[in-house]
């Protein structure tokens, strides 16, 4: 057994090291050029196909084009967006922000790109499930001699979505709700499988309902504490900003507990920690908004692109800015992730650490519910139909187990996965790319508001 996790610790130190994150970024850059920088260009109007989503409305698809956003944004805004971030600037320094930033603006491409493909190529099943994503794109857009790696993305988002779309996530809240309220954790194991179940077992309709309902309301309570927290020290937001801006090109000298950082260690914690972030270029969050009611591939990779400028420029930036303001970063505390409880108890005594810890228990929750759309998304693609009431059953019982298990191994193998399966979105991206193009150029005669 320890040769296996050796063998997968290995495996796990490549697909998350400079090959992939110069293979994320690089593949963004190229698709921003051959694409004409067309997220820039449209982003406003990204905001007003979402507003007014009855425009491009079909019977094609299960949920609304808002719906399908949220959902997508339930799986990307979890622990990332609280301990990442504050695991980013403990051993990158403040200029770490700056390459997440970076990254968002890059990976919006690349997440338009892939959500295009996905609804354009996007397949009604015999039980009338709206099904897409990298495998189906692969598959219908490449032809049959590159099914096998539509095949391994399957699998491996299949293994991601217990593991770090279920396991860890739950036991990170039966853990935060233990230390911070003293709940025991067989009692939030009982509360989650609860919740879980009677949510997953309806249904994408069902989960997109709840998190259209739900994501945004702990989104905008999130930013609004954090903004009140950096408002408490609104002297020192003009140093910050500048901070982060000119150390993302300079080292990071050893200040208090930080132990120093070069240029390099802060690119690679910020576009990484970016990236698990807002998942750009892993393929995942293209599958919930394949299950768009949208006629128009165009506006639904428009409003889908939204969710990387979300997730990371606003409530990564949020949290990030937090920290700093309240000068805690460099108090070479543990445990990184206690950074954000420390900000927000510099403001909030005695009620800071309970404020991150409510949302990141909302976070990792909703994570939860959008990873189980992930997954049985590619359970259809590998058996079918009839396999999903089945996979229902096991998501809500390991989300249960999760709670009290110790969760090193998982952690490990399904950190992996989530990473191996950018590449064969990435590979699919990249040889469809002349075809992304046609596909927006057709899209943009249809609508002319778009501009190409």
């Amino acid at each position: 057994m320890d040769a296996f996790i050796a063998v997968i610790d290995k495996i796990n130190g490549f697909v998350w090291g400079p090959v992939m994150l110069v293979l994320l970024v690089g593949t963004g850059i190229y698709l921003n050029i051959i694409l004409r920088f067309f997220s820039f260009r449209n982003w406003i109007h990204a905001y007003r196909c979402l507003w007014r989503g009855r425009d491009h409305q079909s019977e094609k698809g299960e949920i609304s084009p808002w719906n399908a956003l949220m959902t997508a944004l339930a799986g990307d805004i979890g622990t990332g967006n609280i301990v990442g971030v504050a695991t980013a600037i403990a051993i990158g320094g403040p200029g770490a922000l700056f390459w997440m930033w970076m990254t968002a603006l890059v990976g919006m491409m690349t997440k338009f790109s892939e959500i295009l493909l996905a609804v354009k190529f996007r397949e009604k099943t015999p039980a009338g499930n709206w099904v897409g994503g990298a495998m189906y794109f692969i598959k219908n857009g490449l032809g049959k001699n590159w099914v096998w790696l539509g095949t391994c993305f399957a699998i491996f988002g299949f293994i991601a979505s217990f593991g770090i779309g279920n396991l860890v996530q739950v036991n990170a809240v039966a853990t935060s709700l233990q230390k911070s309220f003293g709940v025991e954790t067989w009692v939030s194991a009982i509360l989650i499988l609860g919740l879980v179940s009677l949510i997953l077992l309806g249904g994408v309709k069902r989960i997109g309902a709840v998190a259209g309902k739900i994501v945004p309301v702990m989104a905008v309570l999130y930013v609004g504490f954090a903004v009140l927290v950096i408002l408490m020290n609104f002297t020192e937001i003009p140093r910050v900003f500048m901070w982060v801006v000119t150390e993302a090109f300079t080292p990071t000298a050893a200040e208090g507990g930080f132990a120093g950082a070069t240029v390099l260690l802060t690119i690679r914690m910020g576009v990484a920690r970016g990236i698990f972030s807002n998942e750009a270029g892993l393929g995942s969050v293209a599958m919930a908004h394949a299950a768009a009611t949208t006629k128009s591939p165009l506006a639904q990779a428009s409003i889908g692109m939204l969710d990387v400028f979300i997730d990371t420029l606003v409530i990564c930036t949020m949290t990030g800015f937090a920290i700093l303001v309240t000068g805690v970063w460099n108090t070479g505390a543990d445990n990184a992730g206690v950074l954000t409880h420390m900000a927000f108890e510099h403001v909030f005594p005695n009620v800071g650490g309970m404020i991150v810890t409510c949302a990141l228990t909302v976070f990792a929750f909703t994570t939860v519910l959008g990873w189980a759309v992930y997954g049985e998304r590619c359970v259809i693609y590998l058996i079918g139909d009839n396999a999903v009431k089945y996979y229902r059953i096991l998501f809500c019982l390991a989300a249960g187990a999760g709670c009290v298990m110790k969760l090193d191994t998982v952690w490990l193998i399904s950190d992996t996965a989530n990473a191996m399966m950018a590449f064969p979105n990435l590979i699919g991206i990249l040889l469809l790319s002349p075809k992304i193009v046609q596909i927006v150029k057709e899209e943009v005669l249809k609508d002319p508001r778009f501009v190409f």
